[in-house]
């Protein structure tokens, strides 16, 4: 037997799993599952299957893709049980979705540049939403769920692609750096609301200016979080050796610590060099 037939088995039994789980005589707590209280366990699995892939783990990530699909096929069990739709009709969706959005691949279209894929990928886009009761924009469709800075960089990215950008790096930049004046300001009034105003403003700009490098400002944050971790330990672990704890330390032994932190945690000049 193919792959593809192989595979097709085994979906199926998957889905008997879960109504073998769902039924009467099944899993109490499986059963007692709906899709509001089901859905943190979706996105736990989701953020666990994006560290396997960072950690680059092929054994991880093939566990934590079972785990995911799972999810998915349980939460579609929850809705055909409510009438709403069944599985297969969800499967149905996106692949005529992706049929439609691939004219280049499944139809006479010639394919462009990327600029142009993502152009025409949204035209249809909004051609889709023109059925709908209620038009979606571009902006509103990004999920309001996604991690703040994420969600941000996306913000840019699709209001780039309307027009709405700067025409270089420099300009993100210079907003930045206009951006943290403003905060500045706030905080020598002491106004907390604005504080909050400001400092919002600037994580944004910022998330432009990572557009414009081209970084994905959400996996730079987790890497400088992960930097911090590291030299944290590090500063203890030198703290406690001269039998001090960081607590009671002044500005400038911290300081020193820190500095000696960079190196215990294998720092180096070009990862390092301003920070």
């Amino acid at each position: 037997m193919n792959a593809m037939g192989s595979s097709a088995e085994k979906f199926l039994a998957l889905i008997e799993i879960v109504r073998r789980l769902r039924a009467p005589d099944g899993c109490p707590w499986d059963q007692k599952q709906t899709p509001q209280t089901f859905k943190h366990y979706l996105i736990e699995e989701t953020h666990e299957l994006i560290e396997a892939i960072n950690d680059d783990d092929p054994d991880h990530i093939r566990e934590e893709m079972g785990d995911l699909l799972f999810q998915i096929v349980f939460l579609g069990a929850l809705y055909q049980e409510k009438g709403f739709f069944t599985l297969a009709e969800a499967i149905d969706s996106i692949r005529e979705k992706m049929i439609r959005r691939h004219p280049h691949v499944f139809g006479e279209a010639v394919a462009g540049s990327e600029h142009e894929l993502r152009r025409q990928w949204q035209a249809i886009k909004n051609e889709e939403n023109k059925g709908k009761k209620q038009p979606v924009h571009p902006l509103a469709s990004i999920p309001k769920s996604l991690p703040a800075l994420r969600r941000s960089q996306r913000l840019a990215d699709r209001a780039a692609r309307e027009g709405f950008a700067w025409t270089n790096i420099a300009g993100a930049l210079g907003k930045a750096g206009e951006e943290l004046q403003e905060l500045s300001a706030a905080i020598a009034a002491g106004e907390r609301r604005h504080i909050r105003e400001e400092l919002g403003d600037l994580l944004f700009s910022l998330t432009v200016v990572a557009r414009h490098a081209e970084v994905d400002g959400e996996e730079a944050l987790h890497t400088a979080a992960d930097k911090f971790i590291r030299r944290f330990l590090a500063m203890e672990e030198i703290a406690a050796e001269h039998e001090q704890k960081l607590a009671g330390l002044d500005q400038d032994k911290l300081l020193a610590l820190w500095r000696q932190g960079k190196n215990r945690a294998g720092s180096t000049p070009e990862t390092d060099e301003n920070d």
